[in-house]
């Protein structure tokens, strides 16, 4: 039975008319054991990262494509954003609703509609607490790939859904050239 996190995205998924393809696994902590569930699965897989700023008032998602390793410093002066550090399992929880380990696109289903909810001072002009950066890569692959919420699935997205997703979602996205 899929946990409480996976049931709540794909119902999400599925009221917003976003077709997706859901492939079950037991859960996977890094990209190397990810890679060996993945290897049938025709998609671009993403690593996730969830970062604050130093203020601990802004909250940054990346997502690149999973083979790239991105170093923290260079993302910083990519970002324009100040001295980064990672989230703590609390800002990912209270921001994603997610835990280490499961970062993810989708994640963003959580910061909706948090206006009223969210302290005033993380939130962007648009309402939302997270920025979402996203590997340029991605903009021209087919099918992109994401766990629900959770680390023991992943979700893969037609380029069409992923942008529909973006859209619903509202936040503030940017492209970045991840090399």
């Amino acid at each position: 039975m899929p946990s409480e996190k996976i049931q709540r995205t794909l119902a999400w998924l599925d009221n917003h008319g976003i077709a997706y393809e859901v492939h079950y696994h037991p859960a996977i902590f890094t990209i190397e054991d990810c890679l060996a569930y993945w290897k049938n699965i025709e998609a671009t897989h993403c690593k996730n990262l969830f970062m604050r700023n130093h203020k601990g008032n802004r909250h940054y998602l990346i997502s690149y494509e999973c083979h790239k390793n991105l170093d923290i410093h260079a993302l910083e002066h990519i970002l324009h954003q100040g001295k980064l550090s990672f989230a703590s399992p609390e800002r990912m929880d209270r921001c994603l609703g997610v835990a280490p380990g499961s970062v993810c696109a989708f994640g963003l289903i959580n910061d909706i509609g948090i206006t009223d909810k969210a302290d005033p001072k993380e939130l962007f002009e648009n309402g939302h607490r997270v920025k979402y950066f996203l590997d340029k890569e991605l903009l021209t692959t087919e099918k992109v790939s994401f766990h629900p919420c959770d680390n023991t699935a992943s979700v893969v997205l037609t380029h069409e859904m992923f942008m529909k997703f973006l859209s619903i979602w509202g936040g503030e996205y940017e492209w970045l050239d991840i090399k």
